[in-house]
Protein backbone atom coordinates (compact mmCIF):
# COMPACT_ATOMS: atom_id res chain seq x y z
CA UNK A 1 0.00 0.00 0.00
CA UNK A 2 1.04 3.53 -0.40
CA UNK A 3 2.30 5.97 2.86
CA UNK A 4 -1.09 7.63 2.03
CA UNK A 5 -3.42 4.74 2.36
CA UNK A 6 -1.13 3.33 5.56
CA UNK A 7 -1.35 6.88 7.38
CA UNK A 8 -5.43 6.45 6.57
CA UNK A 9 -5.59 2.80 7.63
CA UNK A 10 -3.23 3.33 10.93
CA UNK A 11 -5.19 6.72 11.93
CA UNK A 12 -8.91 4.89 11.80
CA UNK A 13 -7.49 1.78 13.90
CA UNK A 14 -5.36 3.18 16.65
CA UNK A 15 -8.32 5.74 16.75
CA UNK A 16 -11.23 2.76 17.46
CA UNK A 17 -7.89 1.45 20.11
CA UNK A 18 -8.61 4.34 22.05
CA UNK A 19 -4.40 6.04 21.77
CA UNK A 20 -5.12 9.64 22.35
CA UNK A 21 -3.07 11.04 19.55
CA UNK A 22 -4.13 8.42 16.56
CA UNK A 23 -2.60 11.00 13.44
CA UNK A 24 0.23 11.56 15.09
CA UNK A 25 1.42 8.03 16.30
CA UNK A 26 0.00 7.23 12.53
CA UNK A 27 2.66 9.67 10.90
CA UNK A 28 5.83 8.14 13.62
CA UNK A 29 4.95 4.72 12.15
CA UNK A 30 5.05 4.99 8.51
CA UNK A 31 7.99 8.01 8.60
CA UNK A 32 9.61 5.24 10.75
CA UNK A 33 8.82 2.39 7.84
CA UNK A 34 9.95 4.97 5.14
CA UNK A 35 13.05 5.52 7.01
CA UNK A 36 12.33 9.74 7.07
CA UNK A 37 10.45 12.26 9.65
CA UNK A 38 7.48 13.22 10.22
CA UNK A 39 8.12 16.10 8.35
CA UNK A 40 9.29 14.20 5.32
CA UNK A 41 6.26 12.19 5.27
CA UNK A 42 4.75 15.55 3.08
CA UNK A 43 6.84 14.67 -0.16
CA UNK A 44 6.54 10.89 0.32
CA UNK A 45 2.59 10.18 0.36
CA UNK A 46 2.79 8.22 -2.65
CA UNK A 47 5.30 5.73 -2.08
CA UNK A 48 5.06 2.11 -0.91
CA UNK A 49 5.30 1.17 2.36
CA UNK A 50 6.01 -2.17 4.11
CA UNK A 51 5.65 -3.59 7.22
CA UNK A 52 3.04 -1.94 8.72
CA UNK A 53 1.29 -4.26 10.27
CA UNK A 54 3.06 -6.09 12.94
CA UNK A 55 4.00 -2.45 14.41
CA UNK A 56 0.71 -1.20 14.34
CA UNK A 57 -0.83 -4.22 15.86
CA UNK A 58 1.40 -3.28 18.96
CA UNK A 59 0.84 0.36 19.12
CA UNK A 60 -3.23 -0.50 19.19
CA UNK A 61 -2.60 -3.02 21.69
CA UNK A 62 -1.25 0.27 23.33
CA UNK A 63 2.20 -0.60 23.95
CA UNK A 64 4.17 2.97 24.04
CA UNK A 65 4.90 4.00 20.78
CA UNK A 66 8.57 4.92 21.94
CA UNK A 67 9.05 0.49 22.38
CA UNK A 68 7.23 0.19 19.52
CA UNK A 69 9.64 2.21 16.83
CA UNK A 70 12.47 0.88 19.25
CA UNK A 71 13.93 4.18 19.32
CA UNK A 72 12.98 7.79 20.93
CA UNK A 73 14.60 11.69 20.59
CA UNK A 74 16.02 13.20 23.55
CA UNK A 75 17.54 16.90 23.99
CA UNK A 76 20.39 16.37 20.81
CA UNK A 77 20.64 12.53 21.11
CA UNK A 78 18.29 9.59 20.06
CA UNK A 79 18.17 6.67 22.20
CA UNK A 80 17.12 2.71 22.02
CA UNK A 81 13.96 2.38 24.36
CA UNK A 82 12.38 -0.80 25.13
CA UNK A 83 10.84 -2.14 28.22
CA UNK A 84 12.83 -2.42 30.31
CA UNK A 85 13.51 1.40 31.19
CA UNK A 86 10.73 4.10 30.98
CA UNK A 87 10.20 5.99 28.03
CA UNK A 88 12.52 9.06 27.88
CA UNK A 89 10.07 12.60 28.27
CA UNK A 90 10.12 16.16 27.08
CA UNK A 91 9.40 16.91 30.99
CA UNK A 92 12.74 15.30 31.74
CA UNK A 93 14.58 17.33 28.95
CA UNK A 94 13.64 20.23 31.14
CA UNK A 95 15.36 18.65 34.52
CA UNK A 96 18.50 18.29 32.34
CA UNK A 97 18.34 21.60 31.03
CA UNK A 98 18.54 22.84 34.85
CA UNK A 99 20.94 20.78 36.12
CA UNK A 100 22.81 21.71 33.29
CA UNK A 101 23.16 25.16 34.04
CA UNK A 102 23.89 24.52 37.56
CA UNK A 103 26.84 22.63 36.47
CA UNK A 104 28.20 25.33 34.68
CA UNK A 105 29.82 26.80 37.84
CA UNK A 106 32.29 24.20 38.45
CA UNK A 107 35.18 22.57 35.60
CA UNK A 108 34.76 18.74 35.12
CA UNK A 109 31.46 18.54 36.91
CA UNK A 110 31.05 15.14 38.97
CA UNK A 111 27.40 14.27 38.67
CA UNK A 112 25.55 11.46 39.61
CA UNK A 113 22.25 9.75 37.62
CA UNK A 114 20.24 8.54 40.21
CA UNK A 115 17.57 5.28 38.26
CA UNK A 116 19.26 5.76 34.95
CA UNK A 117 16.32 3.87 33.49
CA UNK A 118 17.76 3.77 29.48
CA UNK A 119 20.50 6.25 29.69
CA UNK A 120 18.84 9.46 29.07
CA UNK A 121 19.74 12.19 32.00
CA UNK A 122 23.36 11.00 32.04
CA UNK A 123 23.90 10.22 28.32
CA UNK A 124 22.76 13.77 27.66
CA UNK A 125 24.15 15.79 30.37
CA UNK A 126 27.95 13.80 28.93
CA UNK A 127 26.88 14.92 25.31
CA UNK A 128 26.27 18.42 26.31
CA UNK A 129 29.27 18.61 28.63
CA UNK A 130 31.62 16.19 27.41
CA UNK A 131 34.02 17.33 30.47
CA UNK A 132 31.50 15.89 33.19
CA UNK A 133 32.46 12.92 34.80
CA UNK A 134 29.20 11.30 35.14
CA UNK A 135 27.95 8.32 37.05
CA UNK A 136 24.54 6.68 36.39
CA UNK A 137 22.85 4.23 39.28
CA UNK A 138 20.45 1.96 39.45
CA UNK A 139 18.56 -1.04 40.96
CA UNK A 140 17.40 -2.34 37.75
CA UNK A 141 20.24 -4.94 36.43
CA UNK A 142 17.78 -4.61 32.87
CA UNK A 143 17.84 -1.16 32.69
CA UNK A 144 21.31 -0.88 33.34
CA UNK A 145 22.16 -3.12 30.42
CA UNK A 146 20.13 -0.74 28.21
CA UNK A 147 21.75 2.42 29.35
CA UNK A 148 25.32 0.29 28.70
CA UNK A 149 23.96 -0.37 25.23
CA UNK A 150 23.08 3.42 24.32
CA UNK A 151 26.30 4.60 25.79
CA UNK A 152 28.29 2.42 23.51
CA UNK A 153 26.09 3.32 20.63
CA UNK A 154 26.24 7.12 21.48
CA UNK A 155 29.86 6.77 22.22
CA UNK A 156 29.56 8.76 25.56
CA UNK A 157 31.63 7.40 28.50
CA UNK A 158 29.65 7.33 31.61
CA UNK A 159 30.06 4.99 34.78
CA UNK A 160 27.49 2.76 35.50
CA UNK A 161 26.51 1.23 38.50
CA UNK A 162 24.25 -1.03 39.83
CA UNK A 163 22.68 -0.20 43.55
CA UNK A 164 20.99 2.11 45.87
CA UNK A 165 21.20 5.59 44.85
CA UNK A 166 20.69 7.07 48.58
CA UNK A 167 24.19 5.44 49.33
CA UNK A 168 26.14 6.48 46.17
CA UNK A 169 24.87 10.09 46.54
CA UNK A 170 25.87 10.59 50.04
CA UNK A 171 29.77 10.05 48.34
CA UNK A 172 30.20 13.36 47.37
CA UNK A 173 29.24 15.12 43.86
CA UNK A 174 28.79 18.31 42.60
CA UNK A 175 25.34 17.71 41.24
CA UNK A 176 22.87 14.40 41.89
CA UNK A 177 20.13 14.41 39.50
CA UNK A 178 17.45 12.23 39.71
CA UNK A 179 13.71 11.43 38.21
CA UNK A 180 12.35 9.22 40.63
CA UNK A 181 9.30 6.92 41.36
CA UNK A 182 6.66 9.54 42.16
CA UNK A 183 3.23 7.61 41.31
CA UNK A 184 1.26 5.96 44.43
CA UNK A 185 -0.81 3.55 41.89
CA UNK A 186 -1.48 2.50 38.51
CA UNK A 187 -4.92 2.63 38.65
CA UNK A 188 -6.42 5.19 36.62
CA UNK A 189 -3.18 5.33 34.11
CA UNK A 190 -2.96 4.98 30.48
CA UNK A 191 -2.36 1.65 29.40
CA UNK A 192 0.75 2.58 27.98
CA UNK A 193 1.70 3.86 31.17
CA UNK A 194 0.98 0.52 32.49
CA UNK A 195 3.37 -1.60 30.37
CA UNK A 196 6.24 0.68 31.58
CA UNK A 197 8.58 -0.87 34.35
CA UNK A 198 6.60 -0.27 38.04
CA UNK A 199 10.18 -0.28 39.55
CA UNK A 200 10.31 3.07 38.18
CA UNK A 201 7.10 4.07 38.62
CA UNK A 202 5.62 3.59 42.08
CA UNK A 203 6.44 4.78 44.81
CA UNK A 204 6.72 7.96 47.21
CA UNK A 205 9.41 9.48 49.88
CA UNK A 206 11.99 8.44 47.21
CA UNK A 207 12.38 12.73 46.77
CA UNK A 208 12.87 12.84 50.57
CA UNK A 209 15.27 10.13 50.88
CA UNK A 210 17.52 10.62 47.99
CA UNK A 211 18.06 14.55 49.89
CA UNK A 212 18.09 13.41 53.03
CA UNK A 213 21.62 11.10 52.09
CA UNK A 214 22.84 12.89 49.54
CA UNK A 215 26.20 14.82 49.88
CA UNK A 216 26.04 16.98 46.90
CA UNK A 217 26.60 20.99 46.32
CA UNK A 218 23.16 20.75 44.18
CA UNK A 219 20.44 18.21 43.75
CA UNK A 220 17.51 18.55 41.25
CA UNK A 221 14.55 16.42 41.05
CA UNK A 222 11.88 16.03 38.58
CA UNK A 223 8.44 15.58 40.22
CA UNK A 224 4.78 14.74 39.56
CA UNK A 225 1.90 17.62 38.83
CA UNK A 226 0.91 19.16 41.95
CA UNK A 227 4.53 18.02 44.12
CA UNK A 228 6.56 20.37 43.15
CA UNK A 229 5.86 22.95 46.70
CA UNK A 230 5.60 20.13 48.91
CA UNK A 231 9.27 19.00 47.12
CA UNK A 232 10.62 22.52 47.79
CA UNK A 233 9.50 22.61 51.20
CA UNK A 234 11.33 19.17 51.83
CA UNK A 235 14.26 20.34 50.79
CA UNK A 236 13.71 23.88 52.80
CA UNK A 237 13.33 21.65 55.48
CA UNK A 238 16.42 19.56 54.92
CA UNK A 239 18.12 22.65 55.15
CA UNK A 240 18.80 23.32 51.30
CA UNK A 241 19.28 27.10 50.57
CA UNK A 242 18.12 28.71 46.87
CA UNK A 243 15.53 26.47 46.50
CA UNK A 244 13.98 26.81 42.94
CA UNK A 245 11.45 25.38 40.83
CA UNK A 246 11.04 25.16 37.10
CA UNK A 247 7.83 24.83 34.85
CA UNK A 248 8.15 22.38 32.31
CA UNK A 249 7.14 23.67 28.52
CA UNK A 250 3.12 22.80 29.54
CA UNK A 251 3.57 24.87 32.23
CA UNK A 252 3.41 22.49 35.17
CA UNK A 253 6.10 23.03 37.61
CA UNK A 254 8.26 19.54 36.92
CA UNK A 255 11.41 20.44 38.21
CA UNK A 256 13.04 21.20 41.83
CA UNK A 257 16.68 21.70 43.01
CA UNK A 258 18.05 23.18 46.08
CA UNK A 259 21.69 24.09 46.68
CA UNK A 260 24.02 23.02 49.98
CA UNK A 261 24.83 25.96 52.06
Amino acid sequence: MTAREALAQAERRLAVAGVESPRVDAEWLVAHLLGTTRSGLATRLDEEVEGLEPLLARREAREPLAYVLGEWGFRRITLQTDARALVPRSETEVLVGRALELAAAFDRPRILDVGIGSGAIALAFKDERPDAQVTGIDVSANALALARENAEQLGLEIELRLGDGAEAAAEGWDVVVANPPYVASLDGLPPELRREPEVALLGRGEHERLAQAADATFIVFEVGDDQARDVADTLERLGYVDVGITSDLAGVDRVVDGRRP
